[in-house]
């Protein structure tokens, strides 16, 4: 570790906030392979000013004991395959709650197992359907897993795609050094932003930008942009 850096380390540790950035329908995150997680699922806002009525989460292969929780907004039901996976979590407000306007912001929850699968998304496809005061019901769908949101190869004037719940899963960690092996390509190093540095070999990356003007001003030193599979990282945190 350069000296500078070292020192840089110091100063962003006890400057230093995480900070998420959240579509419309969001879930809490980040959460631990191997642990049981809860996610809250955000609903910002209804549809062309109507408010949300249901709300459809399908549960990612792989994720398994799920656990959802009633709402003030509405009780829960799952869906199951033939094996009896959940595969899909529906909150249903009662339609004498249906507010005439969207003026709401709605938390749903649930609990579930995290796969084994450090460094990898789960995206939670959603479906959120509105109905107004006379009954007309809209359907928004929060299913795209791209990183472009229907803009790479979308035709000009074509709607964009709306993103699904994204949630990054990260290995096990304690405070200070934590040595891993990647397993997966790590493009976007957002799945960092609550550490101070990482180094893969030569290569360091930091969410801080102090941190990062110095690594990309440090000899010897190169700007780490991905991870490829079977990397050494060191990551503090």
């Amino acid at each position: 570790m350069k000296r500078a850096l070292q020192s840089c380390l110091i100063v962003a540790g006890s400057l230093f906030t995480a900070t998420v950035a959240h579509a419309h329908i969001s879930v809490s995150g980040p959460a631990f392979a191997g642990a049981t997680h809860e996610a809250s699922f955000g609903v910002g806002h209804g549809c062309d000013g109507a408010d949300t009525y249901r709300v459809k989460v399908q549960i990612p292969a792989g994720v398994t004991s799920v656990r959802p929780m009633d709402s003030t907004f509405g009780k829960a039901a799952l869906e199951k395959d033939a094996e009896g996976n959940v595969t899909a979590v529906v909150w249903t407000k009662p339609l004498a709650d249906v507010l005439p306007a969207d003026t709401s912001y709605y938390k749903l929850t649930l609990r579930f197992k995290v796969p084994e699968t450090p460094f990898k998304t789960l995206y939670f496809p959603t479906v959120q359907t509105c109905r107004t005061a006379d009954g007309t019901e809209t359907i928004a769908e929060w299913v795209d897993t791209s990183t472009e949101h229907g803009s790479h190869g979308a035709d000009a004037g074509a709607p964009a795609a709306l993103p699904a719940p994204a949630l990054s899963i990260l290995p096990p960690r304690a405070p200070g050094w934590n040595k891993y092996t990647v397993n997966e390509h790590v493009h976007d190093l957002s799945v960092f932003n609550d550490a101070l540095i990482v180094w893969a070999g030569k290569a360091a990356y930091s969410p801080n930008p102090s941190t990062q003007s110095l690594i990309m001003t440090e000899p010897d030193t190169e700007v780490l942009t991905m991870i490829h599979p079977g990397t050494e990282i060191w990551v503090k945190y």
